[in-house]
């Protein structure tokens, strides 16, 4: 039931997943590749919680 309810909350790009673990931010970022970050909630959740974890560096570029 668990791990149904996280692929849930991370499939819709435009609802806010709320709290990732940077295992689950991961998954998310894989499967919102073709997605940006100004419009998918998930990829952008999931990159925020991977460069808090400083698992993830941006490019200055990037902002």
């Amino acid at each position: 039931m668990f791990v149904t309810s996280i692929i849930s909350a991370i499939a819709d790009c435009h609802s806010d997943p709320g709290k990732l673990s940077p295992e689950q931010a991961h998954r998310a970022m894989q499967i919102h590749l073709e997605c940006s970050v100004d419009l998918c909630r998930v990829r952008r959740r999931a990159r925020q919680v991977l460069v808090e974890a400083k698992l993830m560096v941006l490019d200055q570029r990037a902002g």
